[in-house]
């Protein structure tokens, strides 16, 4: 018997053995072997991802150590100490240090999980899958920084974090080119390739069999087609009724189906791979191709074809918010004297309290107390409605060059926003966002058209693109715009930018 022959026979006893045995309810034992089957599959994939972040973390900590002994000459002195490189004297090593290590390296997983890199598709470049791996940790590095600068540390240079974080690019990305070439190495050795069986030899299925053979490092190998029409082509093996013995002849490990939608044939192919041992794909043609991309999510239990899905950024929001709270603690520290100055101005100049609470709409519109230092008279709310036809602004947001509300010290404060600052209470209690669109007052927001709604989009902010743009346009419709532009393009740098151009157009005293 030759070794093809004897592989045929060893293939079919082996599927013949495993078959599952009918029972008078039907298949039942297949059914159990399935869910098993895919109850082990999850758990393997579980696995797999706590030993690709059990490697990270374990790069990031060696980095961090290799990084620090490079900037340091380690000796024991009353236990682990350091002292500086070419340095006279030691100091015992900052304890903070491997909390900020620890911290380090779950930031770095945090930010490798939001981009997917425990969950890496094989049709993924190596460049591609590298390229995301320094997002990862620029992000991971970035904030980081952050803290560390937030906490006051002294003892950690920066150069030494900006050092590590690039060492970590090359050892998370040089660990995952090494998997690859690994695998890449076993498929060129035909020891993991997956015989493809393609059901349906139409436009969809051609595409599939067409990329599957481009891309042969990802294992996959094309045996041909069945179709219900038999149209010469070679590679069509057989018709739909000669599913069974073309997957055997073939020694098929996986089946494509890529016919249009007829539940009775899927069904049947179904069956007929369970009883095989077979892993089964369905290929979706709706919509002329619409779902070729789409994902498949489970929604209590029921299969949902995602052909069109806004992404929630759920590390970015999460890093947005840690930001939030820590600038915030940081800027109200700083800002104390200087609020504590202006409050004393303001007592002096007007009668009345010292600090103003409104109601404003936030996210989704949700109420809450906006904090301000008083820059009107006391009953400047009653006087808004007597003072509407004098609006300066075109559609619902009130605004007056020279409101005749705002005192003597309110004038100074608007010109130099000082009278926002106790707004980093909101902030810190998570009514607002360091950015974001303005809060607008209750009466304001009840003149929106449906559309202006979707500024409540996201949290109000203390800055955002219009105060650092088009702050003294009048338009309505200009504010609006830069607001839902915010929304649509945000991300943490742009926030960072609009940050930064803030404190120009403070000093500029450009507020009104």
């Amino acid at each position: 018997m030759n070794g093809t022959a004897a592989r045929q026979v060893h293939s079919t006893a082996a599927r013949d053995f495993a078959a599952p045995k009918e029972f008078s309810g039907g298949f039942v034992a297949s059914e159990e072997i399935s869910a098993r089957a895919s109850s082990g599959r999850l758990r393997v994939g579980l696995v797999r991802q706590i030993v690709y972040v059990a490697i990270d973390v374990a790069m990031v900590w060696l980095g961090g150590v290799l990084v620090f002994w490079l900037s340091f000459d380690f000796h024991i002195e009353n236990g682990f100490s350091v002292a500086p490189a070419g340095g006279s004297g030691a100091h015992m090593l900052y304890p903070a240090s491997p909390g900020f290590l620890a911290l380090y390296a779950a930031l770095i997983v945090l930010a490798c999980k939001s981009q997917h890199l425990y969950r890496t598709p094989k049709e993924v470049s190596a460049i591609g899958e590298s390229t995301t791996v320094l997002k990862a940790v620029g992000l991971a590095t970035a904030l980081f920084v952050m803290f560390v600068f937030a906490s006051g540390n002294k003892e950690m240079s920066r150069v030494t974090v900006a050092c590590a974080g690039v060492l970590n690019v090359f050892t998370l990305a040089g660990w995952r080119y090494a998997k690859r070439w690994y695998v890449l190495r076993r498929v060129n050795r035909g020891e993991c390739s997956s015989r493809v069986l393609i059901v349906g030899a139409g436009p969809t299925g051609r595409a599939l069999a067409a990329w599957l053979d481009a891309n042969g490092h990802l294992g996959y190998s094309v045996c041909g087609f069945v179709d219900p029409h038999r149209n010469g082509d070679t590679r069509v093996l057989g018709s739909l009724n000669d599913f069974r013995r073309v997957a055997l002849e073939q020694f098929v490990d996986q089946v494509f189906v890529a016919l249009p939608a007829d539940r009775e044939v899927v069904k049947q192919i179904f069956v007929e791979a369970r009883r095989l041992r077979l892993d089964m794909n369905v290929v979706p043609d709706l919509y002329d191709g619409l779902g070729w991309h789409a994902p498949m999510h489970a929604i209590g239990g029921f299969p949902v074809l995602e052909l069109h899905g806004q992404p929630i950024p759920a590390f970015g929001l999460a890093a947005k918010r840690v930001l939030d709270v820590l600038l915030g603690i940081v800027g109200f520290g700083l800002s104390l004297p200087i609020v504590g100055l202006a409050a004393l101005w303001i007592a002096v100049d007007s009668p009345g309290p010292v600090f103003y609470s409104a109601l404003r709409i936030g996210r989704k519109g949700k109420k809450f107390r906006c904090y301000k230092l008083r820059t009107m008279v006391a009953d400047a709310d009653m006087a808004k409605e007597g003072l509407r036809q004098s609006n300066e602004r075109n559609g619902p947001f009130f605004k007056m060059e020279r409101d005749p509300r705002i005192t003597r010290a309110g004038i100074w404060l608007r010109r130099f926003s000082v009278d926002e600052l106790p707004q980093l209470i909101n902030v810190i209690r998570g009514d607002m966002s360091l950015v974001g669109p303005r809060p607008h007052p209750l009466d304001d927001v009840e003149l929106y058209r449906a559309e202006d709604l979707r500024r409540l989009d996201v949290k109000p902010g203390v800055t955002g693109l219009w105060q650092v743009t088009a702050r003294r346009d009048p338009s309505f419709e200009t504010n609006m715009a830069l607001d839902l532009e915010y929304i649509e393009r945000w991300s943490l740098a742009l926030d960072f930018r609009i940050l930064l151009k803030t404190l120009p157009v403070v000093l500029r005293a450009e507020g009104h």
